[in-house]
């Protein structure tokens, strides 16, 4: 690209922290930089025309574990560790909130359930024989018993017929979510450009000189925030997960409120605007969904078609109105990596597919890095 004079003063000048990647902890990020330094020059660099990633593609869950989880995170995970990882999605939670508004999220407290499939018996046996034992230990927190057991009520077919539920879990309008988180960074004097790829960086003694698609530019410090697609820029211990995603035309009287988890949640399905959005399937082909590209698959899709057909709306005809993918950062551990990877980069991945609860903690706390 042939920049102007103009161009180059007025936007890619005198740079004190460049941020690659508008997701929710890119955003959040230079909201806590601005806070920390407010008269610094904050430029953020989207690779795509919109974040591309999770951010717009998530299933928009604001959840913090289902009962499965818990008691799998419990066999690898101490009792201690397991709270912290549920008080960070919490806290983080919070924070969206109380950024954002309820309102301009569209949040909404249905609750959450746990949905067993009719030949998990030893799953499902599991979960309840140890559903007090979770309470229990998350009751001194949560201030009441976290999950409960509930009939299933909303017709599924093919399932156990007790579901675990939580009144504690919510969901939001992920697109509003990002169009509020975008506008209130905007209103700061924050600039993002779109469809701006980071190719490649080098450190100086004075600055970080970044490579891009269409211009080079320096800034004091680079902060990477872009989850599953991290490992292209760094090397970190991530790797990326790409979740599909279908969601129905509009259901007349859709009687189906809330969040599900189902097969330990690989299945995830909600309502909005008298919809059912359903997606996950990444158990069954975990190494081709070990990728970064934005596509379908048919394996994939067909599980879906064949969940919401057998099991979500055995009853009700539906059509599928889009679909879609979003590319997640995973680990062999749930503990996102927040850290100073040299005096002038700094990075804050691996959210392991709960975005929407620790995006904005994971923001906050890389932002608070920077000296």
């Amino acid at each position: 690209m042939n920049l102007s004079y103009w161009e180059i003063k007025s936007y890619l000048s005198n740079i004190h922290f460049t941020i690659v990647g508008s997701g929710i902890v890119g955003l959040n990020c230079a909201l806590g930089l601005k806070e920390r330094f407010p008269e610094a020059t904050i430029i953020i660099l989207e690779r795509g025309c919109l974040p591309q990633g999770a951010s717009t593609k998530n299933a928009g869950f604001a959840c913090f574990g289902s009962l499965s989880e818990i008691l799998d995170d419990l066999k690898i995970h101490s009792e201690d560790d397991v709270i912290e990882l549920i008080g960070k999605r919490r806290k983080g939670l919070k924070l969206l909130r109380q950024t954002l508004s309820d309102t301009s999220i569209a949040y909404k407290q249905h609750g959450g359930y746990e949905v067993f499939d009719q030949h998990d018996y030893e799953g499902y046996n599991y979960c309840m024989a140890n559903m007090d034992r979770v309470n229990t230990l998350l009751k001194p927190h949560f201030k009441e018993e976290v999950f409960k057991v509930k009939n299933n009520v909303f017709n599924f077919k093919n399932i156990q017929q007790q579901l675990s539920f939580t009144p504690f879990e919510g969901q939001i309008d992920t697109g509003k979510m990002m169009r509020a988180l975008t506008d209130l960074v905007l209103s700061k004097g924050i600039l993002i450009l779109n469809s701006v790829e980071v190719e490649h960086f080098e450190e100086l003694n004075d600055s970080v000189h970044i490579k891009t698609n269409h211009f080079d530019f320096k800034s004091k410090q680079l902060l990477i925030c872009t989850n599953g697609f991290a490992s292209t820029l760094i090397k970190v211990e991530t790797k990326p997960a790409r979740a599909q995603v279908v969601i129905t035309k509009p259901i007349k009287n859709l009687k189906i409120k809330g969040t599900f988890h189902l097969d330990k949640g690989f299945y995830y399905f909600r309502n909005i605007d008298d919809r059912i959005l359903l997606g996950g399937g990444r158990n069954l082909d975990f190494k081709t969904e070990e990728t970064t590209e934005m596509a379908q698959t048919e394996i994939i899709q067909n599980k879906l078609e064949e969940l919401l057909t057998t099991t979500i709306l055995p009853t009700t005809p539906f059509e599928i109105d889009h679909r879609w993918s979003g590319i997640m950062g995973v680990g062999a551990t749930k503990k996102p990596i927040v850290q100073q990877l040299s005096s002038r980069v700094f990075c804050g991945v691996r959210l392991g597919g709960m975005g929407i609860a620790i995006g904005s903690n994971v923001g906050r706390d890389l932002a608070d890095l920077v000296q």
